[in-house]
């Protein structure tokens, strides 16, 4: 089985592959329809054959998994303080020579394919010293190019509202509203209104940002879906599995508590102070849709929205930092790393009902 951290990152690079893919393939039609056919491309192009073809898409395939590999794992952390254009004139100008050599390493091989000579042969680069200067080396750059635009484009949409909901909206999941059984954590920083007026409202952003980077790794590890931010507070989701999986969100609190301590020593060195934070768990049927005209989004809806945010402010009556509902301890298996300790009925602000509660902790 492979891990959470390894499937998301096959998920969010291929895109950049099909991006590249399709692109190239809509130039293809694009000029051999002005030629009139594919064996007819001006003299400076290489003569489609099924061969060359295939060669061709799985290069410029593996080209846009490469560029999303390297983007997503080194040139983002690079320019992550660039505004957006300067961002994207600046890859620009890096990929458009990267891309360059790839023409300068691919063009050869292919040329050796359709000559059935050497990649080193003579006519190969004859070939190639023809092609530097035509209108198709023009047009292919352009190709390059606007692929290249794209995938930084779906990069930083993606960044900014999150893969999992870009791919909903792209394939119109919650086009229609959809009724699923999810798993809700609220979590919530300690005495943030405190901090907040202690480090005024510039410092105070910069340690939100902070903290809610410590949390990454763990929110990834452990398959849950960032659903909102609202100030200090993260609202986050799993799609409930009766399985051993269930328990990834009591594990994804853990793992981000462990963060956050790790990380005390810096938090006190920036901001004279660590944060903490404090969390209620539930369970149960929400109604999932797409909403909004001027600005769409992917909205919950549903009593158990309501019903995790009352139990998640119990936790300073009851002195702990995590509160589960008792319906989702029932249909848990916390296993040997974690005990439950019963709170008593929870009186849910705003409602008649009370609900059991729950503690839970990692044993020793």
């Amino acid at each position: 089985m492979l891990q959470a951290s390894t499937k998301r990152n096959i998920r969010r690079l291929l895109p950049f592959g099909l991006i590249w893919l399709l692109m190239g393939w809509v130039f293809l039609f694009v000029e051999s329809a002005a030629s009139n056919s594919l064996n007819n491309l001006p003299v400076a192009a290489i003569q489609i054959d099924m061969e060359i073809f295939l060669f061709a898409s799985i290069a410029i395939f593996c080209v846009g998994i490469l560029m999303g590999y390297v983007e997503q794992n080194h040139w983002s952390k690079l320019f992550i303080h660039k505004n957006f254009v300067v961002r994207i004139f600046y890859k620009l100008l890096i990929y458009c020579t990267f891309i360059s050599l790839i023409i300068l390493v691919l063009f050869p091989i292919a040329a050796s394919l359709e000559l059935d000579v050497s990649p080193f042969d003579r006519q190969v680069w004859m070939r190639y010293a023809v092609y530097f200067g035509s209108f198709t080396h023009l047009s292919t750059l352009l190709q390059l190019t606007v692929s290249l635009l794209l995938s930084l484009f779906y990069l930083e949409i993606s960044e900014f509202i999150g893969h999992g909901v870009l791919m909903n909206f792209f394939t119109g999941k919650y086009h229609m509203p959809v009724e699923e059984e999810r798993i809700f954590m609220f979590l919530d920083m300690k005495a943030s209104t405190t901090i907040a007026e202690k480090l005024g409202h510039v410092e105070y952003f910069k340690l939100l940002r902070a903290y809610y980077h410590c949390f990454t790794d763990a929110i990834i590890e452990y398959e849950g879906e960032i659903y909102q931010y609202v100030g200090d507070e993260i609202i986050l989701s799993w799609n409930f599995e009766k399985d051993g999986r269930d328990r990834r969100c009591i594990d994804c609190f853990f793992a981000m508590r462990k963060k956050l301590w790790e990380k005390e020593a810096w938090f006190k060195e920036q901001f004279g102070l660590a944060p903490s934070f404090k969390a209620g768990i539930h369970f149960g049927k929400t109604t999932v849709g797409e909403i909004g005209s001027i600005k769409k989004d992917i909205m919950f809806t549903g009593d158990v929205l309501n019903a995790t945010a009352r139990i998640q402010g119990l936790c300073n009556d009851y002195e702990v930092d995590l509160i589960v509902s008792g319906d989702l301890i029932k249909a848990l298996d916390l296993g040997q790393p974690y005990a439950s300790r019963f709170l008593g009925e929870g009186a849910l602000k705003g409602k008649r009902e009370r609900k059991d509660i729950f503690t839970v902790t990692q044993r020793a």
